[in-house]
């Protein structure tokens, strides 16, 4: 059973990242700790009662394909219509477009609950919030006009259409067509992966659609965006004739067995009503507003299963008696956590779960930044950096979530491969984290190419300073031995930087190799750099002798595991970084 780690993300919000101030800030001047927590209990609330009851149905029944569209499990249904009347989508919507306002870094804690709840129902809704960015920011008055209401109450839900059959990940080769035809567009063509492409949860699905408008220049130069409608808007703001668009199928897959991954084609009868987003030829740029939000969105997915993982571990490390063992004095067994290979385990997925929620949290208040701080320049250096840290957030995050809840399938022994424990049902729901949205080796190729080398590591420096100048302020004699790790860690983080950056103006190939393991040492360096920061608040809080010394003791004690067993890896990942792109590129291909 899964209960929200409510002190937990107050302790992030309130105390890590201080959030409160950004009440000082006038777009978000309603903003207090008490409305976080406020709002955090009722995610809670609602996760545990409604969401997590149906995770595992979702997982057995799953979405189901007919001729006249995919159907939902009931309790999904029930689900949605209790999410959209609650308020839920509209919480980090710009009050301008009908939202509530709510800072980035609180939805983000929430969606983190919701997430561990129930991930293949939240997906429904979190593309439904790219998809309203989208349009918020590039779409016509009159396209704002008849579909943003809707969509923003929930009413309407929204997907993103870009993977065709024959392209996979390289948007350049797609084939969608765009015809002109008076006010609008004929679209035609074939798009698959689509997650929640077609379902029975909201009374109409708003598809943004990439494709080629006849005449196009080639490659990604010539994608255009299009919203393309299930069904055709009436004046009167309902639902009227069905375009000509449809699921043909939906795929049989590894987990989130409830949200239906659809083929869907379009154009059969002669083309679907389609209109166009923004200007011609600027798709791809405009999709990118979907897919930072996606990206960090899907971070935060596998920060929630992580964090599911986490509790099922712990609770079954704590009640499963088996042996006694080494260094105690029991005569009779005791719970497997007092072994001390299964206690190195549990410190693992905690201290691992800390490390990706305090970084997700963190990239998404730079992103609150970079759009209310009044100074330009200070604007857009928070933008740069939460753009910077996007990548980082989302594959670092649901690659340490694969590996952490494997680990917590190994704690449960021979019952975690049954699936009974529910833990399985984690394990292959987090599997497709690091895949979606954009791969690993995107994000990886993304960090490097568009963030360190577009600004020759402007950003990425100005991090590492202040980080340093941190760290090197926290002086209590608790935490000066972590101080130190988290200093060697920085400095081979700041060497490597470098390095890449010459081999990326040398040889790019090779800088693109390591790539992804320079990814890895970002993330295992920043997620130090917190854990160290929430160390220092700690120990500094115990001094005056709290009510909640257990809580700060333990994250004393997370950080002093991380800082011993996970920041050493840094050192071994700079040395890949630094060394190892030869060992691949010097590889003949025919040879492996």
């Amino acid at each position: 059973m899964y209960r929200a780690p409510l002190k937990e993300l107050r302790f992030v919000l309130n105390t890590l990242l201080s959030t409160g101030e950004l009440a000082s800030l006038p777009r978000y001047a309603d903003y207090s700790g008490e409305l976080a927590d406020s709002v955090l209990t009722e995610a809670a609330r609602f996760a545990e009662s409604v969401l997590d009851p149906i995770n595992a149905l979702g997982d057995r029944d799953g979405a189901r394909w007919t001729v006249d569209g995919v159907r939902m499990p009931a309790e999904f249904r029930r689900a949605y219509e209790q999410f959209i009347a609650a308020g839920w989508t509209q919480l980090s919507v710009d009050p301008a477009e009908g939202g509530q306002g709510a800072p980035l870094v609180l939805a983000t804690a929430a969606e983190e609950i919701w997430f561990s709840a129930n991930i293949a129902f939240m997906l429904c809704p979190q593309l439904g919030r790219g998809a309203i960015e989208a349009l918020a920011l590039a779409g016509s008055e009159a396209l704002r006009a008849v579909y943003l209401p809707r969509m923003i109450s929930g009413e309407w839900s929204g997907t993103m259409n870009l993977t065709e059959p024959q392209a996979g990940s390289d948007l350049a080769a797609i084939r969608t067509r765009a015809k002109p035809e008076g006010d609008h567009y004929l679209i035609s063509g074939q798009k698959i992966f689509i997650t929640y492409g077609d379902h029975d949860l909201a009374a109409n699905i708003v598809h943004l659609v990439l494709a080629r408008i006849d005449g196009a220049p080639a490659g990604v130069k010539g994608i255009s965006l299009f919203v393309v409608p299930k069904f055709m808007p009436t004046p009167d703001g309902g639902v009227g004739a069905r375009n000509d668009v449809k699921c043909v199928s939906i795929e049989h897959k590894l987990g989130i067995h409830a949200s239906p991954t659809c083929v869907m084609s379009y154009g059969d009868s002669g083309g679907a009503t389609g209109f166009l987003i923004g200007e011609p030829n600027r798709g791809l740029e405009y999709m990118f507003i979907m897919m930072n939000s996606a990206r960090l969105a899907v971070g935060l997915q596998g920060v929630g299963l992580a964090e599911r993982a986490r509790q099922q571990a712990t609770e079954w490390a704590r009640t499963r008696i088996q042996g006694r063992p080494v260094g105690t004095r029991s005569e009779t067994a005791l719970p497997i956590i007092y072994h001390p290979d299964v206690r190195r385990m549990v410190l693992t997925i905690k201290s691992g779960v800390e490390a990706i929620r305090a970084l997700s949290m963190y990239t998404a208040l730079q992103l609150d930044l970079g759009r209310s701080l009044p100074d330009a320049a200070a604007r857009a250096a928070a933008q740069a950096r939460g753009e910077l840290l996007i990548p980082i957030a989302k594959a670092w995050s649901t690659e340490q979530a694969q590996q952490l809840i494997s680990l917590a399938v190994q704690v449960h022994g021979g019952m975690g491969f049954i699936e009974e424990t529910g833990i399985a049902q984690t394990l292959r729901d987090v599997r497709i984290t690091s895949i979606y949205e954009g791969t690993t080796g995107i994000q990886g190729n993304d960090l490097l190419g568009r963030k360190i080398g577009r600004d020759q590591g402007a950003a990425m420096r100005a991090l590492l300073a202040e980080i340093r100048q941190e760290l090197g302020g926290f002086s209590d004699p608790a935490i000066v031995a972590l101080r130190a790790s988290a200093l060697e860690a920085l400095s081979a983080l700041d060497a490597s930087t470098t390095s890449l950056l010459a081999t990326l103006a040398a040889a790019p190939a090779n800088a693109y190799a390591v790539s992804v393991p320079y990814l890895s040492l970002c993330g295992t360096v920043l997620g130090g750099w917190l854990a160290v920061r929430a160390a220092a608040i700690a120990t500094k809080a115990l001094a005056g002798h709290p009510e909640d010394a257990q809580f700060l003791r333990a994250k004393v004690q997370t950080a002093s595991f991380y800082a011993a067993h996970r920041l050493p890896q840094a050192l071994a990942l700079a040395r890949v970084v630094q060394q190892g792109a030869a060992a691949i590129t010097g590889t003949e291909a025919d040879l492996i």
